[in-house]
């Protein structure tokens, strides 16, 4: 998954809560739903590198080829500047027919209005093959506005290269606790070269969530409320500063600098970390950069209670206000169901959630690629609590987690003061 870096989403978040003022919850889609007659054209709208460019251009041919009266007009860039520019554009009744969103997104522009029911495009958008899991993850208050691009879910990511050369032993990822993983990483950070990490970061937003679901509890509730309470909050950042000080992780001044570099400039990346808690589709980068064979293990205290979640990398939607919904949706179909675009995306917006496109590119994965599909399938089997898309105005929650972390690394706030700070300005930010 690509990361929204804090500053994106502070800048996003003001012009997307400033869109209610220039009437989008009123928008609604100016055509019908009916097949068109005539040629047509669309524009789609993604973020990411000049691969996933090649990659989706290329899907985009074949697409056209199938469907001669359908002209699609790609649109895409940088993910620094993607939301904003996405939100002025919503702003202006200029949104793209056929939208790449990520995170809460769907759930900030569904409640304006800004989206597709895409139950009223259902005869040219097959979702019968994809996953459940999948599918609930791009719905709002029951309706479905989403469709996964793909799945993945947290990991830690291994350099076992690192480990061996501290002479510490893998862990078994079906026992581990979070006591353990801690005095594994403090224990290869001192027994490796300065400089070099048993973990590269404290924790990440996405981890709180983890915690909270091992505890019987969850980031949001069903209804969009919160959903953990204060002592969880504050177990979480007591853990995170306590990884910084043991020396298991980065200090704090380290760790902020690294909170929104590029893959190759993490530690893990520069091959000078033990282990990374991330998102599982970084294992084909990260591996890039380090140069090392990467494994992944299963998040520390996964028993009794598993908090791990399939987290659909992205999703497609359709404007509300398209005037071409029929083809936008075959596009999307295109993309999710058919084998000759699983061939030519395979990965790249994560393992498909369609089980026959995953069994459609297995054997042109990467070994990377292969070993995130697996641990994919792995996290797939497992029974875990549902997952609930966060509210309108969950997008800043994240922002406000990094904030006060950092806070809490440069002892700035007690993490008992730090957890009742998070929870006020959470709760102002969901308008709960």
């Amino acid at each position: 998954m690509a990361r929204i870096t804090t500053r994106t989403l502070r800048k996003t978040i003001a012009v997307v809560s400033a869109l209610s003022l220039l009437g989008l919850t009123a928008c609604s889609s100016p055509s019908t739903n009916q097949p068109e007659d005539g040629n047509v054209e669309i524009r789609f709208s993604w973020w990411g590198n000049a691969g996933r460019a090649e990659l989706t251009n290329k899907a985009i041919k074949e697409f056209e080829a199938a469907n001669p009266t359908i002209k699609v007009k790609p649109e895409y860039g940088d993910i620094s500047g993607y939301f904003d520019k996405l939100a002025t554009q919503m702003a202006a009744n200029d949104a793209p027919d056929v939208i790449t969103m990520g995170g809460a997104y769907p759930a900030e522009y569904a409640n304006r209005g800004a989206l597709l029911d895409l139950s009223k495009v259902s005869g040219s958008l097959d979702l019968s093959k994809t996953d459940q899991g999948a599918l609930e993850n791009g719905q709002v208050q029951g309706k479905q506005y989403g469709v996964s691009t793909g799945a993945n879910a947290l990991a830690i990511v291994v350099n076992p290269g690192v480990l061996q050369a501290a002479g510490v032993a893998l862990p078994d990822d079906s026992t581990w606790t979070w006591d353990d993983f801690a005095r594994l990483a403090a224990d290869v950070t001192a027994k490796s070269p300065k400089g070099t990490y048993g973990t590269a970061t404290v924790l990440t937003h996405d981890s709180l969530d983890a915690f909270a679901r091992q505890r019987g509890e969850s980031l949001y509730t069903q209804d969009g409320q919160l959903g953990l309470g204060k002592e969880t909050v504050q177990d979480y950042f007591d853990y995170s500063v306590k990884l910084s000080e043991s020396g298991a992780a980065p200090g704090a001044s380290e760790t902020v600098e690294k909170l929104n570099v590029s893959t190759e400039q993490t530690l893990m990346g520069m091959g000078k970390a033990g282990m990374m808690l991330t998102w599982s589709n970084s294992l084909a980068a990260l591996s890039k950069a380090s140069g090392a064979d990467l494994k992944l293990l299963r998040l520390p205290g996964e028993t009794p209670t598993p908090g791990i979640w399939l987290q659909s990398s992205q999703f497609y939607t359709i404007s509300a206000r398209s005037k071409h919904t029929d083809a936008a949706a075959k596009l999307v179909n295109f993309l999710v169901n058919d084998a000759s675009a699983a061939k030519i995306i395979q990965s790249d917006r994560g393992v498909p959630s369609n089980s026959g496109m995953r069994t459609a590119i297995q054997d042109m994965l990467t070994p990377q690629g292969k070993i995130e599909a697996a641990y994919i399938d792995q996290i797939g089997k497992m029974d875990f609590a549902p997952t609930f898309i966060g509210p309108t105005g969950s997008t800043a929650v994240s922002e406000i987690t990094a904030r006060i972390n950092t806070d809490v690394l440069f002892k700035r706030l007690s993490p008992e003061k730090a957890a009742e700070q998070w929870i006020s300005e959470s709760k102002a930010a969901i308008g709960k």
